[in-house]
């Protein structure tokens, strides 16, 4: 009896936590799916978990999105690729939810497990799914649909790909602009996936026609997508492109709507403004391509560029603020270190703070490419002393940020930065109250111990302090704290 009630106690903890009413409990036992699924072994990962979180929805967003983005990566703990498609289910219901960051993700998801199935399970499992979502009643459903056909489409079988190639063209008609809009951004990664032949004789039009797509919001995606319409360039040759893409893609310059020209520098302060999210989110997106046409002149890069960036950064949508942090490293190459120290370089401290779990986490991997572009001295003056100091906040939040951000940054810096400037503070949180840090802590050990391994005057960090920190860890009284603590003694 006693082992019975052991081996339920997983789950029963997860049950527990993900009907906490703070957000934050539920996220974090998200966050601790893979400990729960390695507690659970494969078979009852599969047979209880699995089915458990088919079934459970949360109406929190954060929740939801941390859920996508874990079943992602869930491969290993149902037992491998030849069970891979039981993570399908969960993730098809993730696709069909309202808000857009959840359904991107689950669709991310979607498209990393498709690429381990094997013909059979696509043909099985991945396209009937495709197919639920492109015919559901609801918008949401369709709009994820389109993600998902380049990812599936090589592994399917010659008449499976020529089905799917009707599906997307059917998507791209769709009566619902906002489908239309999915298949416009999606259009590029489908098209390179598909032989030169049919992307002349299917790919090709479509773009045609949403580029001419009565709704300024369609066209504004084919405007966007300029990689993929260069990618689709080269599958087709000179002589099409210059018939059905140049004159095409200059119309949408001329375009009547300012959405559309958002390419156009002059038109970024009406756009940054624009009542519509998408419109917003949308040219988040284009700020990086803005930078080299309005070239590295003060003036242009101040009145146009710069209170657009600032504007969408606190933008009150959370997409949007995530979609201006992605691009804000390859806007600093463009604008340099003094320009970028006086313009922005308090607003990206700024996000480590924000309420959203999402915006934090991108944060913090947007220090780690900034410290690529400007230099590890630059970072350890600049950037590192202003994240140590989070650590010590009474806020617990602040502490973990901390320790996502140093640990994602460790990588990017030299073993001397990570002697002399993150491992004191990554030793004084070994005894934080929260397990939550602790157990962060190992695993922040468990990246940090090849970067100190890099230098001999390092390396015997690792066994004066690094170890006897982890033996500590190892000793706590929280299973996942352990559990981390010796992945960590492992490296």
């Amino acid at each position: 009896m006693e082992e019975t009630e052991d081996s339920l106690y997983p789950i029963a903890v997860l049950l527990d936590e993900l009907r906490a009413d703070d957000v934050n409990f539920r996220l974090n036992a998200i966050r601790r799916l893979s400990t729960i699924a390695l507690a659970l072994g494969v078979q009852r990962t599969r047979d209880e978990l699995i089915p458990f979180l088919d079934e459970s929805i949360d109406d929190e967003d954060e929740v939801l999105l941390a859920l996508a983005e874990e079943l992602g990566n869930f491969c290993e703990y149902v037992g491998g690729k030849e069970h891979a498609h039981i993570i399908l289910g969960p993730l098809e219901n993730l696709a069909a939810v309202e808000e857009t960051l959840v359904r991107e993700k689950a669709v991310e998801s979607l498209t990393k497990i498709a690429v381990v199935l094997s013909q059979q399970q696509i043909e099985e499992y991945y396209i009937p799914l495709i197919k639920r979502l492109g015919t559901g009643d609801w918008f949401t459903s369709r709009t994820s649909a389109c993600g998902l056909y380049a990812a599936g489409y090589q592994s399917a079988t010659p008449s499976s790909q020529e089905e799917l190639r009707l599906m997307f063209k059917a998507l791209a008609q769709d009566d619902t602009p906002m489908v239309r809009r999915a298949a416009a951004a999606n259009l590029g990664k489908f098209a390179k996936k598909i032989p030169k032949e049919h992307v002349i004789l299917d790919i090709i039009p479509l773009f045609s026609k949403l580029a001419e797509d009565e709704q300024d919001s369609v066209r504004l995606l084919t405007v966007e997508d300029l990689v993929a319409i260069a990618e689709i360039a080269k599958a087709v040759g000179d002589e099409v492109t210059r018939e059905n893409l140049v004159m095409a893609f200059v119309n949408l310059l001329k375009d009547n709507e300012a959405e559309v020209r958002t390419a156009a520098s002059g038109q970024v302060p009406d756009l940054v403004t624009d009542t519509s999210q998408h419109v917003r989110a949308s040219l988040a997106t284009q700020i990086s391509g803005l930078a080299p046409i309005l070239g590295k002149e003060a003036y242009l890069l101040s009145q146009n560029l710069l209170p657009a960036i600032v504007e969408l950064a606190e933008d009150k949508q959370w997409r949007v603020r995530l979609a201006i942090i992605d691009y804000i490293p390859l806007l600093a190459s463009q604008l340099g270190v003094a320009f970028f120290d006086e313009k922005l370089g308090s607003l990206c401290m700024s996000w480590l703070g924000d309420n959203v779990y999402s915006i934090r986490e991108a944060a913090t991997i947007n220090l780690k490419k900034l410290t690529e572009v400007f230099g590890v001295e630059w970072a350890k003056t600049t950037i590192i002393p202003k994240v140590l100091e989070m650590g010590t906040n009474q806020n617990y939040l602040y502490r973990m940020t901390t320790i996502f951000a140093i640990t994602t940054m460790a990588p990017a810096v030299t073993p001397e930065v990570i002697r002399d400037h993150i491992l004191p503070t990554v030793n004084n949180l070994v005894s934080d109250p929260i397990p939550n840090i602790r157990f962060n802590v190992a695993k922040s050990y468990e990246v940090l111990i090849p970067v100190l391994k890099q230098c001999a005057e390092t390396a015997v960090l690792l066994e004066t302090q690094v170890k006897p920190a982890l033996d500590k860890l190892r000793d706590d009284p929280d299973n996942d704290v352990k559990y981390f603590a010796e992945k960590a003694l492992l490296a």
